[in-house]
């Protein structure tokens, strides 16, 4: 048997391997300002007042909500200061909204 003049195929040196190039971003929509957004939401039903995670959930439904939470309550805060919302602790407007604790609700004010 003869042996062929060409050298036996072996598999070519493999240069270790580039690191995949990451997926373009999508173009996400322009974001309307966290405060905006609130004041359209209460807007809906303005005698009814909603929680931060209730509001949080109808900006984000299927997104990361949990992270909407404290910029509503920045934003709550100064809505009240500007007197465009009223942050509700148990029932009654707080006197201060800059500082208030716990659980509370955000609403529009009331046309007297």
């Amino acid at each position: 048997m003869a042996k062929s003049d060409s050298k036996t195929s072996k598999k070519p040196t493999t240069s270790p391997k580039a690191a995949p190039k990451p997926a373009a971003p999508k173009p996400k929509p322009k974001a309307i300002p966290v405060d905006e957004r609130i004041l359209a939401i209460l807007g809906r039903d303005p005698g009814k007042s909603l929680s931060a995670p209730e509001i949080a959930h109808l900006i984000a439904p299927e997104g990361d909500w949990h992270a909407l939470l404290t910029p509503i309550r920045r934003a709550a805060v100064t809505l009240a200061l500007a007197g465009q919302l009223v942050i509700y602790r148990k029932g009654k407007p707080v006197e201060d909204p800059e500082d208030f604790r716990g659980v509370y609700r955000l609403g529009l004010p009331k046309a007297e």
